[in-house]
């Protein structure tokens, strides 16, 4: 999501710009499928479930698994949105749109319904997927492990790989209760990792975000952990298989890119639990 992005970049932005880090991940060689004697590819396109903590850095891997992959990045946000502009009266729009505009979360079957109408689209058949922000609940999850055992399971929805970051909950809450915002400028600058300039005009006048707070931040993390729990927990019980990867989420996004793509690389088609 766009925040995730924010919360990413945030920590990250004393290192190189986003785009030198794409420069190096040129080191990364693209990933080309397979191909027969006749031409035609033997390896479907992936289709890749990341999930990461606020401030993980999770919506800056997100942008270098779509351009290694040339794959369809999906955020829950954006598919509600999408879903909801088709305006085509058919009954999941019309339920979504009732919930939407009371600010309301839409219930797990009619999300459930959205996310897997959205991965059944050509585009999604292509070039495969990453989907951010699904699974969030016990029905969701279910949902999504038991379809990947089910005999005649549409293969469309079904994820090769979970990608979890994993980093300590210190370090995300460091990572957001130091940022501050300029709201003349937008410039997002960090107390410890990337101090905003000496000028006290510019000092006197940075805002933190409301969401930034340390007892947001507690509330966000517990959530998460919450529902990471449920995710663990239906994979386990569901014999799911869908392969998980952790990843340490500690360290340059260069480095968290290539473990990333190596364990993307080697897992796909696979079913198995690995630590990198």
């Amino acid at each position: 999501s766009k925040r995730d992005q924010q919360d990413g970049l945030a920590f990250w932005s004393k290192q190189n710009s986003l785009k030198n880090n794409f420069d190096l991940l040129n080191n990364i060689e693209k990933t080309k499928p397979e191909k027969e004697e006749d031409g035609t590819t033997n390896r479907p396109p992936p289709r890749i479930i990341i999930i990461g903590g606020p401030a993980s850095g999770k919506g800056t891997q997100c942008e270098y698994i779509t351009s290694k992959y040339n794959i369809i990045h999906l955020s829950t946000g954006e598919i509600l949105r999408d879903a909801v502009r088709k305006n085509d009266n058919s009954r999941i729009c019309r339920s979504a749109k009732h919930y939407m505009d009371r600010g309301e979360l839409l219930p797990d079957e009619v999300m459930i319904e959205i996310v897997s109408n959205r991965l059944k689209e050509d585009d999604c058949q292509k070039h495969g997927w990453l989907l951010d922000g699904f699974p969030r609940t016990k029905a969701q999850a279910e949902h999504l492990f038991s379809s990947s055992k089910t005999a005649g399971a549409v293969k469309a929805t079904v994820a090769d790989v979970i990608i979890i970051m994993n980093v300590p909950d210190k370090e995300l809450i460091d990572r957001v209760v130091g940022r501050r915002i300029d709201p003349i400028t937008g410039k997002i600058y960090h107390i410890k990792y990337k101090p905003p300039p000496t000028e006290e005009i510019i000092r006197n006048r940075l805002i933190q975000r409301s969401d930034d707070t340390l007892e947001k931040m507690k509330l966000r993390l517990e959530n998460f952990h919450r529902h990471l729990s449920c995710i663990r927990t239906c994979m386990a019980e569901t014999s799911s298989a869908t392969s998980m990867v952790e990843i340490n989420g500690s360290g340059s996004p260069e480095i968290i890119a290539a473990k990333i793509a190596a364990a993307i690389d080697s897992k796909v088609g696979h079913c198995c639990k690995v630590v990198l």
